[in-house]
């Protein structure tokens, strides 16, 4: 794990194995709430899982070894967040 964000509920997690970015939103406990988890590089290289799932959202990866990216994801009607583009180079 190189950085998550807290969303209260559930956290954003990205993961990176040097070459592979990788984005899941973890929810604390199962309940039937929306949840997605986001991840997006410079060139529009954009993958997204979304929908009422019951424990998490993900993985979604994007081979971005060099690249910009950003990550995030979303938590019921009014949680979410997204990066700014980070890890750059």
């Amino acid at each position: 794990m190189i950085n998550k964000r807290d969303l209260g509920p559930a956290v954003i997690y990205l993961l990176y194995n040097g070459t592979t970015n990788c984005v899941v939103t973890w929810k604390d406990k199962p309940d039937n709430k929306w949840v997605s988890a986001v991840i997006r590089t410079y060139d529009i290289n954009y993958r997204t899982d979304e929908g009422y799932f019951s424990t998490y959202a993900g993985p979604v990866k994007v081979n971005a070894a060099g690249q910009c990216i950003k990550w995030g994801g979303d938590y019921g009607d009014s949680l979410g967040w997204t990066s700014p583009w980070m890890h750059c180079g």
